[in-house]
């Protein structure tokens, strides 16, 4: 007896729908029962085919596995890498293994389950599962030869075949040298603040110090506080992007940011009730009132109390540009005080050449002699007078790259070291030495001559050169002013017209060479005989007391 049935539809699970008509042969019969005991055998044994794809948790995990690659090599170029080319080897050696791993998993984890299925539905497995697997081999392709350009082309930028181990950790973000990138709520006058200090226009702690006040001060009166907010509340997350720009272009110095915390403690003492233009003239004032009485006045009563400090037959050396030495020596003279100046100085900047030419036009005697010289022009010092970047809170100085030199030498011949130092650049922070803190400069600033060190009037290839009385025997003509020339290092030519073309051996050996250009040193205590500060002259042990006096007067 073989009824006249119809078997029911196939599962849509096994990717085949089908209805047939049977007749009472039993040879048809037997196929679709096999085959729906197949479908059975497959809903229950295995998972259906859209349950074989990566499943949400499997895709977390292989992107938790990309993103903690992507840190490995992100932490492996922050480690400064000598070239990118080995962390790209490792990239892609490690890569291949972590796809093929995956690949492997999801291979295996189709055979087993094609193996319980029928040929139909194989194909619609293969169908279904060619189209997530083909787009995430893509992705892991693709990623390592990504993040490995990134990474070649930032370093690239930095410069790491250039940098020195010992001084890695200070190599961050190149100097801002143009207006490409700034943000479009920095304000003008900043913009010109930052491209002016980046090229040394502006230069010098107060210099730099002042410029920032002034220019803070315009972006307070031009500022409009938005509606349903406080002047006191949003003013200061408006000063962060110009002084982020500001610190872009180059590191913040001591006084700047002891006068940008002052600022922000202003701003969060006005009331919110007062008047915005009453609020705004409140902080102009206060501002104007800062920079006289810290800085200008702080500076005359420094110059007053240290030239007090020279008498008639005495030699003061010096060493580059200081604001307050160069007042210092100018109100001694002015007083009537006969003696001789000698300035040291040292590449790349040439600071002391400015103060030369300052002190000879005044009429003083000036000596002015390079970094090399520096022992022989201490035996005929008798005192020496330093500017100061920082004064730390354990008593070291922390000033111009080369001013331990000159202080250490004077110490071994018994000079006295005196440091004119405002109270605005003493700091809480210990310095134990010049590497755990500093700024590094383009490094190609040692290796090629400035332009306008041979139009200025001196030749930094003058390792000791007098001047009389006279301010126009203190300078030279560019033409009779000789360039440097020092064998491999480089060699220079002038032309009729007086141009001066340049050229050094570290553009034909660049990769050999590994030049650093640190803005700082630190000077020991013991080499300190005394700071001269607008609360009295003091001896370097008595730095917190100066720092704690300076924040109690603002």
């Amino acid at each position: 007896m073989a009824p006249d049935t119809q078997e029911p539809a196939p599962s849509t699970d096994s990717g085949s729908i089908s209805t047939a008509k049977v007749d009472n042969d039993p040879s048809v019969v037997e196929p679709a029962k096999v085959k729906a005991a197949t479908s059975n055998g497959t809903s229950k044994g295995q998972k259906p085919a859209s349950e074989e794809k990566l499943s949400n948790a499997e895709m977390k995990k292989r992107a938790k596995a990309e993103k903690q690659a992507r840190r490995v090599q992100e932490r492996q170029a922050a480690a400064g890498a000598a070239t990118t080319s080995p962390a790209g080897q490792h990239q892609d050696r490690g890569a291949p293994k972590a796809d093929g791993g995956r690949k492997g998993q999801a291979q295996s984890a189709q055979d087993t389950g094609s193996k319980t299925q029928s040929p139909g539905s194989k194909d619609v497995h293969k169908h279904q599962d060619k189209r997530p697997e083909a787009r995430s081999s893509e992705s892991q392709k693709s990623l390592p030869l990504r993040t490995t350009v990134k990474h070649a082309t930032s370093a690239s930028t930095r410069g790491d075949g250039q940098e020195v181990g010992l001084f890695r950790h200070l190599y961050g973000q190149p100097r801002r040298t143009s207006l490409v990138g700034a943000g479009r709520d920095v304000h003008p006058a900043v913009l010109a603040l930052g491209l002016q200090m980046s090229h040394y226009v502006i230069c010098g702690s107060n210099a730099r110090c002042v410029a920032t006040l002034f220019c803070l001060k315009r972006v307070v009166e031009s500022y409009v506080t938005p509606s349903g907010l406080s002047l006191s509340r949003h003013l200061t997350s408006h000063l962060s992007p110009q002084i982020d720009y500001l610190r872009s272009c180059r590191p913040l110095s001591v006084s700047m940011g002891n006068a940008i915390r002052w600022l922000k403690l202003e701003i969060s003492k006005i009331d919110i009730d007062t008047a915005e233009d009453d609020a705004k003239a409140q902080l102009c004032d206060a501002v104007d009132n800062f920079i006289r009485e810290r800085i200008t006045v702080a500076d005359q009563v420094i110059a007053t109390s240290a030239a007090e400090k020279i008498q008639d037959g005495d030699v003061v050396l010096t060493f580059a540009k200081s604001s307050i030495v160069q007042q210092t020596l100018t109100r001694a003279y002015q007083r009537g005080r006969k003696f001789r100046v000698i300035v040291i100085d040292s590449k790349p900047l040439f600071e002391g050449k400015h103060l030369t030419r300052a002190l000879a036009r005044l009429g003083l005697e000036v000596q002015y002699s390079l970094m090399h010289c520096i022992g022989h022009a201490v035996k005929d010092a008798t005192k020496v007078f330093l500017g100061a970047h920082a004064i730390m809170s354990n008593g070291r100085l922390y000033s111009r790259v080369g001013t331990a030199i000159v202080a250490m030498m004077a110490h071994e011949v018994d000079v006295p070291v005196l440091v004119c130092a405002e109270s605005i650049k003493f700091t809480e922070r210990v310095a134990l030495d010049s590497i755990v803190t500093n700024e590094i400069a383009p490094s190609d600033e040692l290796l090629l001559m400035p332009a306008s060190s041979l139009s200025s009037g001196l030749s930094p290839s003058m390792s000791s050169t007098s001047s009389s009385a006279a301010p126009s025997a203190a300078t030279a003509t560019p033409a009779s002013a000789a360039p440097i020339a020092n064998g491999d290092w480089s060699s220079s030519a002038h032309d009729g017209s007086g141009n001066n073309n340049t050229t050094t051996a570290a553009s034909r050996h660049e990769n050999l060479l590994q030049p650093l250009n640190i803005m700082y040193d630190v000077t020991p205590a013991e080499f300190i005989k005394m700071v001269v500060t607008e609360f009295g002259s003091l001896p370097p042990s008595s730095a917190p007391v100066v720092h704690r006096l300076s924040m109690n007067t603002t």
